[in-house]
């Protein structure tokens, strides 16, 4: 950055000494020298070329710091609990991750241009200074009182900036709630007229008005310093040779001087536009990553050593989580939960709507951290140092699942022929290949999806798999093959399997039924102890 500037200055120098040299070789009454003809040449293309360099420089810095800036977020959120991050909500990092970083971008962009503008402005002042330096200290005082009113538009312009950003944050849940809730909306259609309406329409108004009162501000004052240079110009014509005997050279000269310094001015009071919208974004970006740093508990490393991940035992001991409910002021409370997983077992989790259920699994995952309470795996407590080598145990399949197209981070030599044999099994070999680790598609209905996510689940091969309200989505054919097939195959791996059910017809297939009611574990039966055989009648 120094260098651009530093590369900058100069080619804004170059532009002011060609000011001074035409304005002199105007006035001169003698033949043109070579002398003359050759700093006019070098001095032009001194001006290109640093201006060349200058940007060429700053291109390439600014797209680095972008890319280093968007990596950077990208690791503090995988390194920050999901809890927070959903507090935090993905609009607010969508939006630090695109139109954040771009206005961003776009000011680290404008530097070349807006150090040159300025260098010029410098130079043409000392040159109007040489030409005589009592005018110029007039000149500096009446830009002073044009600059103080000048700074309070800016400064009212960046508030209107504030309240934009603002919005946008609304904005972009609306534009989510658009793409997401597009079926729901179709089917609706005063729901659909509301959302218009109320949301899209109201949020963009408002997001519509502060960036016009914002650039109205920019354009006030944008004119009111063009104002003061043309009053500076009528001074300097009309009233200047009434005060002072100057030569006509020294008149011309400020005469073209000003006018030649208009085009810079205009320059550089348009970056201020561009540096206040990068000044509110950083602002919010660095918020975001204040937010996110004091909740970085996560050692979320890239890297790591391959060693084979050993099961044996998991424990649970008076582990709670809460939700809190601002709205009626109240609290959901899971636990305290008292549980314990073994190798090769197959549990299914029961209970109603909004009983724990998920959240459990998440606690059991690791994706949730306990309020209270410790969790130990083969006997160690697990701490922020080694949460993230404690989810390499798992494999999951949540309800709200996210289906990737290829499988990152699986490798192996036979990788396509294994998940070709699971696509069989699946049931979905004649719908989706796979070539090099990627899949052919991923738009299939919700249950064939839920395939591919078991499908990679396969390929991880971990110790715990847990499934989440999985066969909810299957039809009843592949939810028989689900219980009677997939499960007692994992079982039979040594794997142990958590299942998220109400497939009551299903439950004798378990080792355990674990019940839960409102965040109560209200019992751990063993299927010996709950399933009846059936009595044969004459």
């Amino acid at each position: 950055m120094v260098l651009t500037i530093v590369t900058a200055a100069l080619s804004g120098a170059c532009n002011a000494g060609l000011i001074a040299m035409v304005n002199t070789t105007l006035h001169r009454s003698q033949n043109l020298t070579a002398a003359l003809v050759a700093g006019f040449a070098a001095l032009g293309l001194g001006k290109v070329l640093t201006n060349f360099a200058a940007q060429l420089l700053l291109a390439r810095y600014a797209q680095e710091a972008i890319a280093s800036l968007r990596q950077e977020l990208s690791r503090k959120i995988l390194s920050v609990p999901l809890r927070k991050l959903e507090e935090i909500g993905a609009p607010r990092l969508m939006v630090a991750l695109t139109e954040d970083v771009l206005h961003i971008a776009q000011a680290l962009l404008s530097v070349p241009g807006f150090a040159i503008n300025l260098s010029i402005l410098f130079g043409g002042a000392l040159y109007l200074g040489w030409l005589s330096w009592k005018v110029l200290a007039a000149m500096f005082v009446l830009m002073l009182v044009g600059a103080v009113a000048y700074r309070g538009l800016i400064a009212s312009g960046f508030h209107q900036l504030h309240s934009a950003r603002e919005t946008e944050d609304r904005l972009f849940n609306h534009f989510r709630a658009l793409t997401e809730g597009i079926k729901e909306l179709k089917l609706h259609r005063d729901r659909r007229s509301a959302f218009l309406v109320q949301n899209i329409q109201s949020a963009s108004e408002q997001y519509r008005k502060h960036n016009v009162a914002a650039e109205t501000r920019f354009i006030t004052a944008h004119g009111w310093a063009h104002f003061v240079f043309f009053l500076l110009i009528g001074l300097i014509l009309f009233l200047l040779p009434q005060l002072e005997n100057l030569k006509t050279e020294a008149l011309t000269g400020y005469v073209i001087t000003v006018l030649y310094l208009m085009g810079p001015l205009g320059g550089l009071l348009a970056s201020f536009s561009i540096f206040g919208r990068a000044k509110v974004a950083l602002a919010k970006v660095e918020d975001l990553c204040t937010s996110i740093s004091a909740h970085s508990t996560d050692e979320c490393s890239l890297t790591g050593p391959e060693k084979e991940i050993f099961f044996e035992e998991l424990e649970l001991e008076g582990v709670t989580h809460s939700y809190n409910h601002e709205r009626d002021d109240s609290s959901f409370v899971l636990g305290p939960i008292d549980l314990t997983f073994r190798r090769g077992e197959l549990v299914f989790l029961a209970g109603g709507n909004g009983s724990g259920k998920s959240t459990l699994a998440k606690i059991i995952t690791g994706l949730y951290l306990p309020e209270s309470g410790v969790i130990r795996l083969n006997g160690r407590a697990i701490t922020n140092e080694n949460r993230d080598g404690y989810r390499q145990v798992f494999s999951a399949v949540f309800s709200d699942f996210y289906l990737f197209d290829s499988f990152l981070g699986l490798t192996g030599p036979n990788l396509d022929a294994q998940a070709r044999e699971y696509l069989v099994q699946l049931h979905l070999n004649h719908k989706v290949g796979v070539n090099n680790g990627v899949l052919s598609t991923t738009a299939l209905s919700q249950g064939q999806r839920k395939r591919l996510a078991l499908l990679t689940a396969y390929l991880e091969d971990r110790p715990f798999y847990v499934f989440d309200e999985w066969a909810s989505d299957q039809d009843p054919q592949f939810k028989e093959v689900f219980y009677t097939q997939v499960l007692p195959e994992l079982k039979a791996r040594g794997k142990t399997v958590l299942v998220i059910t109400h497939d009551e017809k299903y439950f004798h297939l378990a080792d355990r039924l674990l019940k839960l009611d409102y965040g109560k574990l209200v019992t751990t039966e063993r299927r010996q102890s709950w399933f009846k055989a059936p009595v044969l009648r004459g």
